[in-house]
């Protein structure tokens, strides 16, 4: 039994209620939140765990969607435009795969991890970054994904995908979770996604999808036009959408469903997504790939991903969250910030279907003490200061262990 006591315990609950002088008491689970003479009187034994001044005693991130397998890409894809991004991602991938081996991997994790992230959503095309996923402390939601739009080839498709996910499922333990990603309605064959998702219901398995990502996506998905139109020309001359909006999400009735990006969702898409499940925001890749902005006032359950390195230029959830501040200009920032730190905690970790995200009494030990460089003149500015100032965490506690 451990006995942690902060100046400022941020619970991340949907009241955002912000503790001062405050102490928790752990093992791999909370046992009581408290003053620390409270439960030093409480567990005599408890080891004792007295943090620096202004320190704040947070859940540890959720970065619920980000690709790891491209994380070798530096100067080598091309931004601005999302088909131009994905011709460079076609053109370079078996560059960026080699290069990505998984020793870069393993420092991409552990740069995470010390930024302050203990859960992640890892989306796997091909399964190269499931050894480091598996051997990392943090938490993994390993979601292997499915995709390809060539009737002709699902069963080959289907082959692959299944091997990867048995492979995943034989490491799965308390702190690795095997998952599903259908990749997007313009490059998953119905009948594909649908194979995938009668697995996922049947073993509860959360699910996550790439969903109106680009105006690319969204020209073809209506019309049949648009910059996919001369891409899929490459592949297959005279192609045609295999889905349109509405028959795509109407696959995922029933399922634990993140949906990601949205930038180019109807106000329609939005409402059925808002009713199945969550959608994640992912600022700093959609403005590098020229997407635009997600509409967050139009979104429920707001959670947040950095995507991967192929589209940002840092996994960390601080940077995330900080460019998503400077992004939604018209909102007011405290506010935001709040929005942006729950994203960040407690609902990310309901999206990915863990008893984590929050600072109360049952839910697993996955916090995280950061340092703020002076203390508060108002607590209501907390969730602020901590997005401006904040790099790495001081402690990383996971599963009631810390981390050195």
């Amino acid at each position: 039994m451990t006995i942690i006591s902060s100046d400022y315990l941020l619970v991340c609950d949907e009241k955002f209620t912000v503790l001062e002088k405050c102490a928790i008491c752990f093992d791999e689970q909370i046992k009581e939140v408290a003053s620390l003479e409270v439960l030093t009187s409480k567990y005599p034994d408890a080891k004792v765990i007295e943090c620096e001044a202004n320190t704040v005693l947070m859940p540890g991130l959720v970065n619920v969607h980000v690709h790891l397998e491209f994380s070798a890409n530096k100067t080598t894809l091309q931004y601005g435009d999302f088909i131009g991004w994905l011709n460079s991602v076609i053109e370079h991938r078996d560059e960026l795969s080699t290069n990505c081996d998984d020793a870069c991997i393993d420092k991409v994790l552990e740069d995470m991890l010390q930024s302050g992230t203990t859960t992640i959503g890892a989306i796997s095309s091909f399964g190269v970054d499931l050894p480091s996923c598996v051997k990392t402390p943090m938490n993994v939601v390993y979601f292997n994904e499915v995709l390809g739009s060539n009737p002709a080839a699902v069963d080959a498709l289907y082959g692959d995908f299944l091997g990867r996910l048995e492979e995943s499922r034989g490491h799965e333990s308390s702190n690795f979770t095997p998952a599903i990603s259908i990749h997007s309605p313009y490059s998953t064959h119905p009948i594909l996604a649908k194979k995938a998702l009668e697995i996922s219901k049947m073993r509860d398995m959360v699910v996550s999808t790439h969903f109106m990502e680009s105006k690319a996506e969204r020209d073809w998905l209506d019309s049949g036009e648009g910059d996919f139109q001369s891409f899929f020309e490459n592949f297959a001359p005279n192609a045609r959408p295999v889905n349109d909006g509405f028959s795509y999400l109407e696959l995922f009735e029933e399922q634990k469903i993140l949906f990601t990006h949205a930038t180019y969702a109807t106000d329609a898409e939005f409402e059925i997504m808002n009713a199945l499940g969550t959608v994640t925001h992912c600022p700093v890749s959609n403005r590098l790939l020229g997407n635009g902005k997600l509409d967050i006032n139009k979104v429920k359950n707001l959670t947040l991903g950095t995507d991967g390195l192929s589209s940002n230029n840092s996994l960390s959830m601080w940077d995330e969250m900080r460019g998503a501040l400077m992004m939604h200009a018209d909102e007011e920032p405290n506010r935001l910030a709040q929005k942006l730190i729950l994203a960040s905690t407690s609902n990310g970790a309901k999206a990915l279907d863990k008893n984590s995200g929050k600072l109360e009494e049952g839910y697993d030990a996955d916090m995280i003490s950061v340092k703020l460089p002076d203390s508060l003149q108002n607590l209501d500015t907390i969730s602020l200061f901590l997005i401006l100032h904040t790099d790495k965490a001081e402690k990383i506690i996971i599963q009631g262990k810390e981390i050195k």
